[in-house]
């Protein structure tokens, strides 16, 4: 027979036993929401996009490492690495550019997919409307296509004698043939000539420039990943012809580029990270309408216009939001 003393320490002791299990796994930290972030080019592409993303999450409370984890992915311009990064059991999915969204959407249709910019969301079927996107898809439009002769209209006044240009193009981005219908729908109403030449890989890059010599005034590349991947070698290719080009995108003049005029991104990336904090904390894609740009900016490399002998006009420059020197 116990003691009743020691009878008292064995209760006490197997309580105890019974109770660290339940304290281990208190002091168990909790399982943090996973966003998936597929990014359609390469980390250092994309590395101010992916910063404002970042600081707008931690504004909302949602800090990397701590109370949220970010799995990244980076396609480096290969369409066929998209479908990869939708296997992983995430809870919600981040990216851009019409491609690899139409990828996800074609690999999950119960994941929560945001795109921080798509060129026209509705006319390449990512979402059904604007205000009601419908499945499980939601972010924000570009704009790309909507002022394609906004563009044309600069590029003319850079340009002096503007006779003829040349769009490059991956015609297996689904948007591609909606933005090539507006520039050339810009170029009629100009009384302009446009030629297409067809990138689909980046060999296609170098032969579309044997093509064009003596044919064009300037280049027209639109802002697709495998063309944003080998901006620096387009823009390398076109000084090397003295081609002045017109981008979409800042970092296609940050890499020296003549000029592009679009959406900020940086400033749609930002608003991203709210409709991510929205879909942690509950909410549905298809209850969030799709928005559309706030702010366009007008990028000008003036290195780049010394270097092709053009003079840039004075009221041009000042209408510039940045000037790249």
């Amino acid at each position: 027979m116990l003691d009743p003393r020691r009878r008292q320490f064995v209760t006490l002791l197997g309580g105890a036993a019974a109770a660290w299990p339940l304290a281990a796994r208190a002091q168990q930290p909790a399982k943090l929401p996973i966003i998936g972030f597929l990014g359609a080019t390469t980390p250092g592409g994309q590395s101010q996009l992916t910063a404002a993303f970042v600081q707008r999450l931690r504004e909302l409370g949602w800090i990397e490492g701590r109370t949220v984890a970010i799995e990244y992915r980076w396609a480096e311009g290969r369409s066929e690495r998209f479908a990869e990064f939708v296997r992983q059991k995430v809870d919600v999915i981040l990216t851009h550019n019409t491609p690899p969204v139409l990828a996800a959407k074609q690999a999950t249709s119960v994941i929560p997919i945001v795109f921080a910019t798509a060129a026209d969301p509705v006319g390449t079927g990512v979402v059904a409307s604007l205000a009601r996107p419908g499945g499980n898809v939601t972010g924000l439009s570009s704009q790309t296509t909507d002022v394609a002769g906004k563009r044309i209209e600069l590029l003319r006044e850079v340009v002096p004698g503007l006779r003829r240009f040349a769009i490059l193009a991956n015609p297996d981005n689904s948007y591609a043939a909606l933005e090539v219908r507006e520039v050339q729908a810009a170029a009629r109403k100009l009384d302009l000539e446009v030629a297409l030449f067809e990138i689909r890989r980046a060999e296609d890059i170098a032969l579309a420039f044997e093509g064009l010599k003596g044919r064009t005034d300037a280049l027209y590349p639109l802002a697709d990943p495998l063309l944003f991947t080998h901006r620096l070698r387009i823009n390398t290719l076109a000084l090397g012809v003295r081609l002045p080009t017109m981008y979409t995108l800042r970092e296609f003049v940050e890499a020296s580029g003549l000029i592009s005029y679009g959406p900020n991104w940086s400033d749609l990336w930002r608003r991203a990270a709210d409709y991510v904090d929205k879909i942690l904390r509950g909410a549905k894609p298809t209850d969030l309408p799709v928005e559309q740009p706030t702010r366009f900016d007008l990028i000008i490399n003036l290195t780049t216009a010394k270097a092709l002998g053009l003079e840039i006009p004075p009221m041009l420059l000042a209408r510039a939001d940045e000037v790249i020197e």
